[in-house]
């Protein structure tokens, strides 16, 4: 999967925390190759194996040691999308004193371990205030403190505005190593009314979906909820159920019952959860299949996922847009193929560190081209 540059080279990824390959395929449509990769998550691992070969561990991060490990080869850039549970919006916050929020840590582990020109990490936007932003602080520390040094630059992203039919707002740390010379900047949107082209909409994703056989299955719904569905115009939710109706509800967070809206990308399309956050159709009353939200994560249809038909939401959900980082992936390729004129990067280096987050995350913007 994917494409060697001009000059026959890919460039090599040790991916970790890598759920079903979202983030790996974006920089594979670009030329890169990932050569080893490791999550804990059975089936995502099943399903990374699928479309990548047998290049992915099944293993606790906590019990692997970068520093020791013969089998992990060395790389040109280190990806992952560490563990975002305890720094979602949606949920409570413990963030760094959290079991999963400390988990980062074994990304920078691997960083140092390999001495990458390059790595790329993402996130979710709670990040940014999770902790009073302290973890977003204490990250890019420990980030930037990695020998020889690595210039840290994150951005947060709508990957709506990269041509991904879903608004989906993430994090995405990108550090260069500080003795390369690379000048790295963040790309500016390219979709939407910051860019030049028009938002791909949830109905132009869904154009012929039907067709594919794979990862397409309907699912079981209760009268009572298509009845629901019924009452939601294009684009609603539950909120639109009159309050004199049996089956109104109330009290629940907005993509509860959320049906498409088709001339516009789809709302976020999320992991897990129960009753009315499966994500719903339109013109017709039922929860999507997973096809439909692969292709509105932007995954290609012979992108193939194992295991049951929860176990697959749950790895689109947690997915990285693959189109939507495929701009990033463009954008480094001179750092491995050498076509780049050097610079000194000491200077920013050394004035980002001065900076405090809100700061660092305005001037990143600046610098977008």
């Amino acid at each position: 999967m994917g494409n060697t540059d001009e000059k026959g080279y890919s460039p090599q990824v040790v991916s970790i925390f890598s759920g079903c390959g979202g983030l790996d395929l974006g920089f594979h449509l670009e030329g890169y190759e990932t050569i080893w990769a490791n999550d804990f998550a059975e089936w995502a691992v099943k399903s990374f194996e699928k479309n990548f070969g047998k290049v992915i561990h099944l293993k606790d991060i906590t019990k692997i040691n970068p520093y020791t490990d013969k089998t992990i080869p060395k790389c040109d850039i280190v990806l992952g999308g560490f563990p975002c549970q305890d720094f979602s919006i949606i949920w409570k916050q413990p963030g760094l004193n959290g079991t999963r929020g400390g988990l980062f840590r074994h990304f920078a582990e691997f960083v140092d371990a390999k001495n990458p020109k390059a790595f790329v990490a993402e996130n979710v936007k709670g990040l940014i205030t999770a902790n009073k932003g302290k973890a977003i602080e204490t990250i890019i520390k420990d980030f930037e403190s990695i020998a020889p040094g690595y210039v840290v630059k994150p951005h947060l992203y709508n990957f709506a505005e990269y041509g991904v039919p879903q608004f989906r707002e993430r994090i995405l740390f990108v550090g260069v190593r500080i003795d390369t010379g690379f000048n790295f900047n963040h790309p500016l949107p390219t979709h939407g009314p910051n860019g030049k082209l028009p938002y791909v909409t949830a109905g132009e994703a869904l154009v012929g979906v039907k067709d594919v056989s794979y990862n397409n299955e309907l699912i079981n719904i209760k009268e009572k909820t298509k009845k629901m569905l019924e009452m939601i115009p294009e684009g609603g939710n539950f909120r639109d159920i009159p309050e004199d109706s049996p089956y109104h509800v109330k009290g629940m967070i907005s993509h509860v019952y959320r049906r498409l809206k088709l001339d516009e990308p789809a709302k976020t399309i999320i992991a897990a959860g129960g009753g009315g956050t499966w994500g719903y159709h339109y013109p017709e009353p039922r929860p999507l299949t997973n096809r439909e939200r692969a292709r509105l994560q932007s995954f290609p249809d012979d992108f193939l996922f194992e295991g049951s038909v929860t176990e697959v939401r749950r790895q689109i959900g947690n997915a990285v847009p693959p189109e939507g980082v495929r701009l990033v992936a463009k954008r480094l390729l001179p750092l491995f193929t050498g076509e780049y004129e050097p610079v000194d990067l000491i200077p920013e280096y050394e004035k980002m560190k001065k900076m405090t987050v809100k700061e660092r995350l305005e001037y990143v913007t600046s610098q977008m081209n």
